[in-house]
């Protein structure tokens, strides 16, 4: 696959081949919004603290889920810090407080978060970049549809403009990415349930955004844009040993869009 965006992007080669100091990256990729990465993720910081290590949640949006939020006690939480702009104060990841706390292991939703004008980076995976180089762990979250190359097929499923984008050369570097997969059936009852939006959003998004077409066509493009990263790596493992694997190219698999006019029904 060819990456987008600009040639000062760097690629997966360049990623990984930092120092051995370097931090590892895991990434929860989801499909949509309320599958259960942010509660994945922390649950995994909660499985790596009990084995002794030492965790911190650098930054959690929990979008007032009290199942995702109950999950923040018992980590530590690095407060988050201010920034004025425009005359309205946000909280951003306090990236140089996680930098001095140095812990083994940093918690960082929502890795294709732009941060607001005056912060250091532009966006939050490029803080993500800052922590790996200082030697800490990082367990992120990302959606499909902000994968920078899937970015206007998901516009033509959903006819929604993605505006946060991540490069997919940020993701398919990282040493573990792990779908977190749901049907859409399920996340529609999880919906209807109110257990992603308040009340008042949920008929609307059942009826735009989260129609049954649109959700199997984003978990199609979750399941294809992680198997072609899974196909990479057997790829690369054989350039490397010599011993080669049965391909997903040969075995029926298509990478093509799912978007048309069944994926909006």
């Amino acid at each position: 696959m060819t990456e987008t965006g600009d040639n000062e992007r760097p690629g997966p080669a360049d990623l990984r081949a930092a120092s051995r100091d370097r931090g590892q990256l895991r990434i929860y990729l989801g499909s949509a919004a309320g599958v259960g990465k942010t509660y994945a993720m922390l649950c995994e910081g909660h499985r790596r603290a009990d084995r002794g290590a030492d965790v911190v949640v650098a930054f959690a949006e929990t979008h007032g889920r009290p199942h995702t939020a109950e999950l923040l006690d018992g980590l530590e939480i690095i407060p988050r810090v201010p920034v004025p702009y425009r005359g309205t104060v946000f909280e951003e990841m306090a990236l140089d407080a996680v930098l001095a706390r140095k812990p083994q292991i940093a918690l960082v939703d929502e890795l294709a978060h732009t941060n607001v004008p005056g912060s250091r980076n532009a966006k939050r995976w490029q803080d993500v970049e800052e922590l790996l180089n200082a030697g800490i762990d990082v367990i992120s979250t990302v959606n499909v549809q902000h994968l920078e190359s899937l970015n206007d097929v998901v516009g033509k499923i959903t006819g929604v403009p993605q505006r946060e984008t991540v490069p997919d050369s940020v993701v398919r570097a990282a040493d573990q990415v792990e779908l977190v997969d749901m049907t859409a059936e399920a996340l529609r009852r999880r919906m209807a349930h109110g257990n992603i939006y308040p009340a008042a959003k949920i008929d609307a998004a059942l009826n735009n955004y989260f129609r049954p077409g649109n959700l199997t066509a984003l978990r199609e493009l979750a399941l294809l844009w992680l198997a072609d990263k899974v196909d990479e790596g057997c790829s690369a493992t054989a350039r490397r040993t010599g011993f080669t694997t049965p391909g997903r190219r040969g075995s029926g698999w298509s990478s093509r869009s799912p978007a048309g006019p069944r994926a909006t029904r």
